[in-house]
């Protein structure tokens, strides 16, 4: 697949209702998108054995215990401890190799299995850690595909948040640190996450693709094209900066308008 190609497909994800959202195809657009021309055969078959031996477990097991053991035990999938900053934890054709990556990267298959089977599964975006809820006969239970997939209990939940920074009453409130997101929110926190450490790396084409996938996933948000243009302006493509601005104009709206003077500080570079 060429980048091209993969700008194509995200597109067309991206256009789609979230009910529909493909979420692994486009997860596997992304990977080629940063690094194009590679074969997703891992990919697809480590999701196809996913759904096959959580289609077996789900008859003698509970939900969270079946999708748990499946990804974690069977397929061995778990977060990478010792290189957590290694870009093939954020990718999902390199994670298939490994059986290693970020909790948000992870949590991409173990949701591609729960929809195969037709397990009721969302990601939670917790803060500084990604999460799953797992609707049981008992009420949700919180996943940590970093950890083993194991349960995070809601006393830890409140820790978790209280050392995040969220509020005391903010932190006892399950309803609100369990709240669901889409699959689509779900790859476009992986995307956030790949463009904080560009940038904190100083990889500004990198952190332009990153930002450019977010776009493409999401039309009507026009903060990813402000961040296509402060990257491209750290690379000196001027032009192509007030490209991305211009973009991010077309989207917003008047609750959020596109500073002018952005538009006037890359003019006066250009001259």
């Amino acid at each position: 697949m060429t980048r091209e190609e993969a700008e194509d497909r995200l597109s067309v994800a991206g256009q789609g209702d979230d009910d529909a959202f493909p979420l692994l195809d486009a997860a596997i657009a992304c990977a080629m998108h940063d690094v194009p021309f590679r074969d997703a055969g891992a990919v697809r078959r480590l999701a196809d054995a996913a759904a096959e031996r959580l289609s077996e477990r789900i008859q003698t097991e509970s939900p969270d215990d079946a999708l748990a053991e499946t990804m974690a035990a069977d397929l061995r999938l778990n977060g990478d401890l010792l290189r957590h900053d290694d870009p093939a934890n954020t990718d999902v054709i390199d994670i298939a190799e490994r059986r290693r990556g970020l909790s948000v990267a992870l949590a991409v298959l173990y949701l591609d299995a729960a929809r195969r089977v037709g397990l009721k599964a969302a990601g939670v975006d917790f803060p500084n850690h990604f999460l799953l809820r797992v609707e049981t006969p008992a009420g949700p239970v919180a996943l940590d595909p970093f950890s083993h997939g194991r349960v995070v209990m809601p006393s830890e939940l409140t820790r978790r948040a209280l050392r995040a920074g969220l509020t005391p009453h903010v932190a006892d409130r399950l309803d609100v640190l369990m709240a669901p997101v889409s699959d689509r929110q779900a790859l476009i926190r992986l995307q956030n996450v790949l463009f904080s450490r560009a940038i904190k790396a100083e990889d500004y084409e990198t952190a332009e693709r990153s930002a450019v996938r977010r776009a493409l996933l999401d039309p009507e948000d026009h903060r990813p094209w402000l961040d296509v243009a402060a990257a491209r302006e750290k690379q000196g493509a001027l032009t192509g900066a007030i490209d991305a601005l211009a973009r991010a104009r077309a989207v917003s709206d008047e609750s959020a308008p596109v500073p002018e003077v952005a538009f006037d500080r890359l003019r006066m570079r250009l001259n």
